[in-house]
């Protein structure tokens, strides 16, 4: 058998469903993309090649189902009758073999196969996609974690519309006659997506790079919340004509200002904006952190004030999402305070927690971490509010009569109290972290300006204070040990 590495062929986004005899319509799924080798050497491999099988094995089903054919198809986990993306991420993160049994009866995987690239070591991919796809019903059987996509011909108006009410994510559309083009985007598949819209205020951008370096990279989108104040959405980059890019630079010009109304992402060079300009956004889906996922600029709206851009009406979209409405309002407090935290981390790549309920203890925690990054330091964390507020410690924690510099960082989630392990190079924060101290605390006294706990930890014990440092950067603290 041969053992040519395929890559996936790739859909270009279609603005709006539509029916033509010369096209086949599928779900399209929500799950990783992955060809599964079904030769002597059994293989899974993702779109960027890495292998799957070991985190997915009640899909070796597939040996007994067929043999040497390569096929491609996608992965999803299936809860309350839909993908459930949320939990798939859990199953590709699972890394132990006792924890990966259990998600396996929690949570298992089904591998939805679409297409067929290779039979008998044959390539298969210059043949036209219905004749795949018949030499692909007739080598595959169907098993208890392993189905063929279904599709229908034609009716892509009717099929995408009985998918949205189904919950799903959309459709593909194909070419009934198109070759399997590898790792290409030609429009002989279209993908056709649930979109929803929302009028976001634009609050500055960030710097542009190659073509547009002389523009701007990305807007940071944002509404008001009931009282007024200022909510972070996230950004947008993609959309724009170059006749609007233009258009855009030249009102960005007037309306620069040095007023920052949230803290901007880490990494991101900002050139804020006064609140004048409102723009049309269309996105997917609201995501827990409180951003727009997938967002696409539509078009600048003059005809409506910032101030009509209120959060009401992306909660109104969000109540239209089937998962997430069921929150009860601490926990969406606690979602936003985890917002930064989220963003920073790519949580498939990233053993540390996503996070958990709030802490229903009678005493506060504390733990202290020795995180081994670029640089050793110490990372303090307090529980408050259902959080974790967090702050990196060079130095580490100081004796009496000595002051160490702690910089605050983005809140934690609880669990995080609990996290040992190896951050992967490439990550945010990559290196080992292990905990160094942890145990309850009692709270003194907390201002925006200095915090007094007392420790009871395993090492440490007594009295400590941050102050924050007024005349330094905003998240610059001096942390020292009280007396008795």
């Amino acid at each position: 058998m041969s053992r040519r590495i395929y890559l996936p062929m790739l859909a270009k986004v279609a603005e709006e469903a539509f029916s033509d005899k010369d096209w086949i319509f599928e779900i399209k799924w929500d799950g990783f993309r992955s060809i599964a080798y079904i030769e002597n050497q059994f293989s899974l491999k993702s779109r960027n090649e890495k292998e799957l099988k070991q985190n997915f094995p009640e899909l070796q089903e597939l040996n007994k189902l067929a043999s040497n054919i390569v096929v491609d198809g996608e992965i999803i986990v299936m809860r309350e009758g839909k993908p459930d993306f949320q939990s798939l991420l859990e199953r590709g993160q699972a890394v132990s073999s006792l924890e990966i049994d259990r998600q396996i009866v929690r949570a298992p995987a089904v591998y939805i196969v679409f297409d067929i690239l290779e039979k008998d070591g044959k390539s298969l991919v210059k043949l036209p996609l219905m004749e795949r796809k018949a030499i692909l019903s007739n080598s595959l059987k169907e098993g208890s974690n392993v189905l063929l996509c279904d599709f229908i011909y034609e009716k892509g108006e009717s099929y995408f519309k009985l998918a949205l009410e189904k919950g799903l994510e959309g459709i593909v559309a194909k070419r009934k006659d198109s070759q399997y083009e590898e790792g290409l985007r030609t429009g002989s598949w279209l993908k056709i997506k649930k979109l929803k819209t929302c009028d976001c205020i634009i609050f500055g951008y960030t710097r542009g790079a190659a073509v547009r370096e002389k523009t701007f990279g990305a807007l940071l989108l944002g509404v008001y919340d009931k009282e007024g104040k200022p909510v972070y959405l996230g950004k947008v980059g993609t959309g724009f004509s170059q006749q609007m890019i233009g258009v855009l630079a030249n009102k960005f010009e007037k309306i620069k200002t040095n007023a920052a109304p949230f803290k901007p992402e880490a990494g991101d060079v900002v050139t804020w904006l006064e609140p004048k300009l409102v723009c049309e956004v269309a996105y997917q889906v609201l995501t827990r952190d409180m951003r727009l996922r997938m967002a696409r600029f539509k078009r600048l709206r003059d005809d409506k004030p910032p101030e009509q851009c209120t959060l009401d009406q992306i909660t109104e979209n969000k109540k239209m999402e089937a998962a997430p409405e069921q929150k009860n309002n601490a926990q969406n407090v606690i979602d936003q305070k985890l917002s930064e935290y989220d963003s920073k981390r790519h949580f498939e790549k990233t053993p540390e927690p996503k996070g958990a309920p709030e802490n229903k203890g009678q005493k506060l925690i504390f733990v202290i971490q020795e995180h081994h990054a670029r640089r050793l330091h110490y990372d303090f964390r307090l529980e408050k509010d259902g959080v974790l507020k967090s702050w990196a410690v060079p130095k580490g924690m100081p004796e009496i009569g000595q002051k160490v510099l702690a910089v605050e960082t983005e809140d934690h989630p609880n669990d995080y109290a609990s996290f040992e392990g190896e951050i992967p190079k490439g990550q945010y924060g990559a290196g080992t972290v292990k905990i160094w101290d942890r145990g309850h605390y009692e709270t003194k006294f907390w201002a925006d300006d200095k915090i007094e706990v007392i420790l009871d930890g395993q090492l440490l014990k007594g009295r400590y204070v941050l102050v924050r440092l007024k005349k330094a950067g905003d998240n610059d603290w001096l942390l020292l040990k009280g007396k008795e």
